[in-house]
C-alpha cells in the first residue's frame, strides 16, 4: 500500500506530467482558458489516461509478451488510446454536447497527447504490475488536472490585469507556466 501511494503521489505532484516531463503541453495551453473548460478537459485526461493504462498493461502482458512482439508496443498502445478517445468522443458528443463544443479540436487531439502515450510506455519501463500501471495513470492524470486547473486559474485572473503590450497572450501564459513548474519542482523533496 506505501509503494502504491509513493506511486500515486509521484506521478501527481514530483513527477508531474505537464510541469516536470514537459508532456501533454498542447492541450495544457490551448484548453486553459477557463477553469471549466479545463475541467472537462482534465475529466477527460483522467478516464482516457486511466483506461489507456487498463488497456495497455494486459495488451503488454496478455499478447505482447507472449507471442513476443515487445517491439510492436508503441504502435500497438497508440491504437488502443485512438480508439480510446474515439470512444469518449463519442460520449460527449452525446451525453455532454456543451462540453463537447467548448474542447473543440482538442479533445481529438488527446489522442496525439503524448502524455497518454507517455504513461503507457513508463508503466512498461518501470515494469508496473497491473495495480500499479493503473495507480500510476491515475496519478499522472490527475497532476495534469491539477495543473491545467490551476493554470486556467491563474489565466482568469490574468485577463483582468494590467500587464505590459509585449507580454499579451501566449508571453505571459508560458511565464506563468514556467513559474508554475518551479512551484512544483518543491514537491521534490516529498519521495
Amino acid at each position: 500500500m506505501k509503494e502504491l501511494l509513493l506511486i500515486a503521489i509521484g506521478s501527481a505532484l514530483v513527477n508531474n506530467v505537464v510541469l516536470s516531463q514537459f508532456l501533454g503541453l498542447c492541450p495544457f495551453l490551448g484548453v486553459s482558458k477557463k477553469v471549466e473548460t479545463a475541467a472537462g478537459m482534465g475529466a477527460a485526461v483522467i478516464f482516457v489516461i486511466t483506461l489507456a493504462c487498463i488497456a495497455t498493461n494486459r495488451i503488454y502482458a496478455w499478447v505482447l509478451v507472449p507471442m513476443e512482439l515487445e517491439y510492436l508496443q508503441t504502435i500497438a498502445f497508440i491504437l488502443v488510446i485512438a480508439a480510446l478517445v474515439q470512444f469518449v468522443e463519442m460520449f460527449l458528443k452525446k451525453y455532454m454536447v456543451a462540453l463537447y463544443e467548448s474542447l473543440g479540436v482538442y479533445l481529438p487531439l488527446i489522442t496525439t497527447n503524448c502524455a497518454v502515450l507517455g504513461v503507457a510506455l513508463t508503466n512498461v519501463q518501470e515494469n508496473y504490475n497491473f495495480v500499479e500501471s493503473v495507480v500510476n495513470g491515475i496519478g499522472i492524470s490527475v497532476g495534469f488536472t491539477i495543473a491545467i486547473i490551476m493554470l486556467a486559474g491563474i489565466r482568469e485572473k490574468i485577463e483582468n490585469n494590467d500587464i505590459p503590450y509585449s507580454f499579451k497572450g501566449s508571453p505571459i501564459v508560458l511565464i506563468t507556466a514556467g513559474l508554475m513548474a518551479i512551484s512544483f519542482f518543491g514537491f521534490s523533496g516529498l519521495i
